[in-house]
């Protein structure tokens, strides 16, 4: 069970074109948002969809992938764990991010 402790997969589109870095010790990392959909039945019979935005995070070869295969509105699915960090603004407030961060990818495009 220890490999379901911090476990995420979503499916879903990118929102954002990928932004990717270069490091200076030469590895990548490629940071998106990914919107997924749920959709039920509201109490008056409508179909209601609900649209959730992620901040993902990928390095290395995954950021390599992401960097000459996807872009904005393409489907994906991806494994990964949850992270959350703080960071101080230009203006120095404490700010707090929650982001996934991808191990694994799978485009499911049609191309």
């Amino acid at each position: 069970m220890n490999t379901l402790r911090n476990k995420v997969q979503l499916i879903g589109n990118l929102g954002t074109q990928p932004e990717v870095i270069t490091l200076e010790s030469g590895k990548k990392l490629a940071k998106f948002t990914m919107a997924t959909n749920d959709s039920y039945k509201n109490s008056k019979g409508e179909k209601v969809t609900e649209t959730q935005w992620h901040n993902i995070v990928a390095w290395g070869n995954t950021a390599q992938i992401i960097e000459s295969y996807l872009s904005k509105g393409e489907e994906v699915a991806i494994e990964g764990k949850l992270t959350s960090r703080s960071y101080e603004d230009k203006n120095g407030n404490k700010r707090y991010i929650t982001e996934i961060v991808a191990n694994e990818l799978l485009m499911l495009g049609k191309k």
